[in-house]
């Protein structure tokens, strides 16, 4: 027998409580047409100063009341999950911004293979959303498909449906209002599947407990730092990418305008601001690969990572990090003897330092690609180890012949 539990965090709802759950008791019928045997409503009064506990126990049996001291929206939320018997868990907000009559439609596809459905207020559904809130969740929508790698249109949505069995996979959650949005970077970076469903959004009456600056600031560092613990290449390199691609940018403008004679020459200045871009690039790409091989160690599962694809960099580039750096230390030595063969380093001349300092950043570029090189080796053999170890002794012998063939054999 399937069971939904609808868990509903509720902080002084005295107003909307009662409508909320009279919706949420409603649904029963249409979950049983969709092969949901039985439901259970759990609200969590998470300190409520009002009456919204009293007016939750009026409903008897038919709804379950946890109280508990303020922990906040996702505490509320993890209180509820702890308590929850359905195999399928879904929860939304208190104050009838969700609509509960579409967790049938949302229970339905969890049965047909999703592990978390999400009611998505940006999907084309009529929403009430305030512009600056939608252009927000916009925002972090976007930032969360960078990141993730995965297309998703609204990463903080408060209506959800999904399976028991994956909370040990999403969990460590915070306890604020950031709770979705760590949710979605993580159930995305371990690879579950996620739907979402247009949903109506409906605005809140009265002031909103949501605040767009603060809250706007936690999301995104709730986003970023979780996407870090699973993907550190994604963002790290992608920052180093993109400036590498602003010095190559730098580089190829000027030769442009020489050669169509806009410029007299090459401007040291911004030769010297495109090569700190470069060697930054560098830095930041070859510490956002190394990255990924300590989170994989760490997590010991299949995870989503990479750059560009959705596992891995296809042919990892850190394999030839070491002949890299070879090169550029090679490079950097190279341009400082020829500097001082052609008495570039004169002090009388206006850019004396230029070729020395190319030079030092050049050698310094380079070892740190050798560096990455020699780590990226350490730590991919330090996992390979640990898989060949757990293989060999979970490995099981099978002899070429029975005993009994073995014993006919020698006769």
């Amino acid at each position: 027998m399937t069971m939904l539990s609808v868990v509903i965090p509720a902080y002084n709802e005295e107003d909307g409580i009662t409508a909320i759950v009279e919706r949420v008791l409603a649904i029963k019928p249409a979950l049983q047409a969709v092969g949901v045997d039985d439901l259970e409503c759990i609200v969590v009064d998470d300190g409520s100063q009002d009456n919204t506990a009293a007016i939750v126990q009026s409903f008897g049996a038919r709804v379950r009341l946890i109280r508990q001291q303020n922990r906040g929206y996702g505490g509320a939320l993890k209180t509820g999950f702890s308590q929850a018997r359905g195999e399928l868990i879904g929860f939304l907000d208190a104050d009838s911004t969700y609509p509960p009559e579409y967790f049938p439609q949302m229970c339905k596809a969890v049965l047909d293979g999703a592990d978390i459905v999400i009611g998505s207020r940006m999907a084309g559904a009529h929403s009430e959303m305030p512009l600056v809130r939608r252009i927000g969740n916009t925002i972090f929508a976007i930032m969360l498909s960078l990141v993730a790698g995965v297309q998703i249109s609204d990463s903080a949505s408060g209506q959800r449906v999904l399976r028991r069995s994956i909370l040990p996979v999403i969990y460590p959650l915070p306890n604020t209002l950031d709770f979705t949005p760590a949710m979605s970077t993580r159930a995305l970076h371990e690879g579950l599947r996620m739907v979402e469903i247009p949903i109506p959004y409906r605005e809140r009456s009265g002031r909103s407990k949501l605040h767009v600056v603060r809250d706007g600031l936690r999301f995104t560092k709730s986003i970023v730092w979780t996407a870090l613990t699973y993907n550190p290449v994604r963002i790290f390199g992608g920052i180093g990418l993109g400036l590498l691609m602003l010095a190559l940018l730098i580089i190829v403008g000027q030769s442009i305008g020489i050669g169509l004679g806009i410029l007299s020459g090459w401007s040291f200045p911004q030769l010297f601001g495109a090569l700190v871009l470069a060697v930054a690039g560098v830095t930041l790409y070859t510490t956002g690969t190394s990255f990924s091989y300590l989170v994989t160690l760490f997590h010991k599962r299949a995870i989503r990572q990479g750059l560009f694809g959705r596992r891995g960099n296809g042919r990892r580039i850190e394999r030839h990090y070491w002949w890299l750096g070879l090169l550029t230390i090679i490079g950097g030595i190279a341009i400082y003897i020829a500097a001082v063969v052609f008495d570039l380093t004169n002090p009388a001349l206006t850019y004396s330092w230029f070729a020395p300092v190319v030079s030092a950043m050049l050698v310094l570029m380079g070892v740190q690609l050798m560096s990455a090189w020699g780590l990226a080796r350490v730590l991919a053999e330090l996992s390979r180890r640990e898989y060949e170890q757990t293989a060999d002794l979970n490995w099981t012998y099978t002899p070429l012949t029975t005993p009994i063939e073995a014993t006919s054999q020698t006769a």
